[in-house]
């Protein structure tokens, strides 16, 4: 066969079941879906260099494959372990998050006083993720302006935000304070 899907095709038809197998045995069946998967894509990039001896070498591109999962895997294991520990080691260190939070109305009074462009070009920025290249295209202009926009609009939310903040830490005037300052 000389058209390479063919031979693909073949092989796969020939193959598919026998490396499902081997893998079955090791894995679950959703795992042992994707390590298949995996192994023929490797066979596809390969086609050309492939051996006479195709199942061998399809088990052993499994097997390959089967350790990388279990390595990442084991990694992930890792990295929870270690997380749980220093959760554990530093509770007496615990933070209310609630207490790193900027007042909702405080945020919320911020984002009305800036303009409608500014606000804009947050949102694109922040809630949609957009890339500069995204939101210049919904804004109609240009990525570096849009960039210019973003970052303005930073600054006069940051600025918006400690205003709301002195002003929230201020103590209310009374009536009889004003008076007293007026005189």
């Amino acid at each position: 066969m000389d058209d390479p899907q063919e031979r693909f095709t073949a092989l796969y038809d020939r193959y598919y079941r026998n490396v499902l197998g081997y893998v079955l045995l090791r894995v679950e069946e959703g795992a042992a879906e994707d390590v298949c998967s995996e192994t023929f894509l490797v066979a596809w990039r390969r086609l050309d260099e492939l051996p006479e001896q195709v199942l061998p070498w399809l088990l052993g591109v499994a097997r390959n494959k089967l350790a990388k999962q279990r390595q990442l895997w084991h990694r992930r294991q890792d990295l929870v372990e270690r997380i749980s520990a220093l959760t554990t080691e530093h509770e007496h260190l615990a933070w209310d998050v609630a207490e790193h939070v900027v007042d909702r109305e405080q945020a919320i009074s911020a984002l009305r006083a800036l303009p409608d462009k500014d606000v804009e070009a947050l949102i694109l920025a922040t809630w949609y993720g957009l890339t500069p290249e995204q939101a210049a295209t919904v804004m109609g202009c240009s990525a570096r302006t849009f960039n210019v926009r973003l970052h303005r609009a930073r600054k006069r939310l940051g600025r918006a935000l400690r205003q709301e903040a002195r002003a929230a830490r201020s103590p209310a005037r009374s009536p009889r304070n004003r008076f007293a300052e007026e005189s």
